[in-house]
């Protein structure tokens, strides 16, 4: 298995599309071997991006190529935000079934169907033990009940991607599926065969105050938290807090769900991270970004810039202790628009982090509306995270 990955700043995409191959043809023994694509471009390409994926396919004509517009784009182990810049990442993997899709909100299969009924839109069968990688358009897909279809159709399989970005409601977002430009719905690509794809999820938050049992709830609000209105322990948590953390509950706080209490840690990774919505001030009621329900262990948690980078190193360290000799050969993350320069400052940090823990490896990816990732088994869309795919084959080379 090989990888290869380009970045180009070049403002014509055309000659950036040369860069990114010469950088790949660089790093592959064959370009005409490459077997799967993926391309993110920013937005300041115009009307120009149209003829992407024709290019691409002309110069990777045995490829599945999937990708989509970015507001930032990642290639090459670097970072390129708000500004022209175009990413590819490709890879040849042999033994490896790949099969492409596009699903559009009308040709969802509903909640109530069976598992058989994504198998037949995806043409993918479940015994083939598939990992997905997942681009959608944000504005035309529900991205829960998509995420929900396919942990119910092929449970234990690894779904990682992200929501495009770099658009708007009059200017569309990109999604690119083969030789075809589109603008609606999801596009993915399930692999099978002698691949595995390893996943990291990094919330980028750490917890605060101790963990508690929600003691009442009505759907996404929590009345009452080991019997308190959760305004109350709140309250008692900040009044214990540091003038930092004071600072990081004012503007950055969120709620941890615990996703198995028997399995938590100080780290934020058992933790499913949601947003705070609202507070009843009559009640000290909270609603969360999520669906909950009495008897959950849950946790404040807060995140900066510092949290984050820490979150990032420990996750990956993580996974690095787990992989043992299992290697990856490459590597795509996707990452929140609000991480970037935006949250630190400076270009590059966590393809910078993910390089100095876990190596050199081509790393390409996008900048996104939202980041797909499992959490516990469950797939999830989040916010504010980076959300790694590494492959490598299942079966070491003779």
């Amino acid at each position: 298995m090989q990888w290869g990955s380009g970045l180009s700043r070049h403002a014509d995409l055309n000659v950036a599309l040369d860069e990114c191959t010469a950088s790949i043809s660089a790093q592959v023994d064959d370009t005409n071997a490459v077997s799967f694509v993926a391309v993110f471009t920013s937005h300041h390409f115009g009307s120009e991006v149209d003829m992407l994926p024709a290019a691409v396919t002309e110069r990777f004509p045995n490829a599945i190529v999937i990708g989509c517009s970015g507001s930032g784009v990642i290639g090459s182990g670097r970072e390129e935000e708000e500004a022209p810049a175009l990413s590819v990442t490709a890879g040849v993997m042999p033994g490896v079934v790949l099969n492409a899709f596009h699903v559009t909100r009308d040709r969802m299969p509903s909640p109530d169907a069976p598992p058989d009924a994504w198998h037949a839109l995806l043409g993918v069968p479940p015994d083939v033990r598939p990992d997905f990688i997942v681009l959608a358009e944000p504005y035309t897909t529900d991205g829960d009940a998509l995420l929900a279809g396919l942990d119910y159709a092929y449970p234990g399989a690894i779904k990682v991607g992200g929501l495009a970005s770099g658009g708007g409601r009059f200017s569309p977002h990109s999604l690119v599926l083969n030789g075809a430009m589109l603008r609606e719905g999801a596009v993915g690509v399930a692999l099978s065969g002698n691949i595995v794809i390893d996943s990291v999820v990094a919330q980028g938050c750490r917890p605060i105050g101790d963990p508690m049992h929600i003691t009442d709830a009505e759907q996404n609000m929590i009345e009452a938290l080991d019997g308190m209105p959760p305004m109350e322990c709140l309250q008692s948590i900040y009044a214990a807090a540091s003038p930092r953390d004071q600072d990081l509950m004012r503007h950055n706080l969120f709620m941890g769900i615990a996703m198995d209490p028997l399995e938590l840690t100080d780290a934020a990774g058992g933790y499913l991270i949601r947003n705070l919505l609202g507070v009843n001030q009559e009640t000290g009621a909270l609603a969360v970004g999520a669906l909950v329900r009495e008897g959950q262990l849950v946790q404040f948690h807060v995140r900066d810039a510092q949290t984050s980078g820490e979150d990032l190193q420990q996750s990956l360290a993580t996974y690095l202790d787990a992989a043992g000799e299992r290697i990856a050969a490459g590597a795509l993350m996707f990452s929140c628009t609000g991480r970037g320069r935006y949250l630190y400052g400076k270009p590059d940090h966590d393809t910078d982090i993910f390089r100095d823990v876990v190596g050199g490896m081509p790393l390409g990816g996008f900048f996104c509306n939202g980041e797909i990732g499992p959490v516990a088994g469950t797939t999830y869309l989040h916010g504010y995270t980076s959300s790694f795919a590494l492959f490598r084959p299942r079966t070491a080379p003779d």
